[in-house]
Formats: C-alpha cells, structure tokens, sequence
C-alpha cells in the first residue's frame, strides 16, 4: 500500500474513526428529510370565489374584472398567494359559474384584513355591475 492510499483510508483502517464516520452519515440521512419537511409550509385559510357573470357583459369587461381582482394580491399584503381559472369541466355542473378565484391567507385575522380592505372594496364595485351570482366558501387546507 502507497502512502497515498493509507491517507485516503486512514478513516476505514481506524476503527473508531470508522464509527465515527457511520455515525455521522446515519444523523445526515435522518436529519436531511426532516430539515426539509420542516420547511413545508403551514395549513393556509383558502377563500374560494366564483362568478357567474351577466349575459350582458362583454368578454372585455369581464376580463377588466378579473384583472382588477388580480391586482389584490400586490396590494394586499395580507394575501399570501392567489390564483384563478375558467371553467373547463366536461360535467356540465357549474350552473353558469364561468371563474374561479383561490385567495389564500396564513391566518383568520388576515383574512378578517382583507375583507373590510379599501382595495378590495374597490375591486367589488367593478364587479358589480358585471356580477350575476357569487358562490365563497372558505376552508383551512388539508392534505
């Protein structure tokens, strides 16, 4: 054996380093998945919004509608993510319900900011006059 290679396995040819060694490797592969399932974030409130628009409102107003309810998620701190779709179930269950609004929320008392906020308040008056029927359910996530 080279000096070299009694270097490279000085941790193997010792039997206590070796321990050590294992040791250190078992803490790695229990410690890592729990440092990352820590990091999964916590249950968020949801606030699910649907629309049925009226028959009278264009594509163009709509879509202002939706735009306006897009820009809540910047100027409301209190929401912590937000997304949003058309329907496209082959169903045909929706009775009318075009769009779909997800508002989440870390907490109650955020979601008790946000409903009273002047930015939402002003996003309500331009649905409106475009706003035929309103479904909202709220729900804490589970998985």
């Amino acid at each position: 054996m080279t000096a070299s290679n009694a270097k490279s396995n000085f941790i193997f040819n010792n039997p206590r380093l070796r321990v050590c060694f294992v040791a250190l490797l078992l803490v790695a592969i229990v410690a890592i998945p729990f440092c990352i399932a820590q990091e999964k974030p916590s249950k968020m409130l949801r606030h699910l919004v649907m629309f049925k628009f009226k028959d009278t409102s264009s594509k163009e107003e709509v879509q202002k509608v939706v735009d306006a309810f897009r820009t809540l998620k910047v100027s409301v701190p209190q929401v912590a993510a937000f997304e949003y779709g058309t329907n496209n179930s082959p169903e045909g269950l929706d009775n009318g319900f075009t769009h779909c609004f997800l508002v989440s929320f870390k907490s109650e008392a955020d979601r008790e900011v946000y409903l009273p906020h002047p930015k939402h308040k002003e996003f309500v008056e331009v649905l409106k006059p475009h706003l035929d029927k309103v479904q909202v359910l709220d729900y804490w996530a589970s998985e």
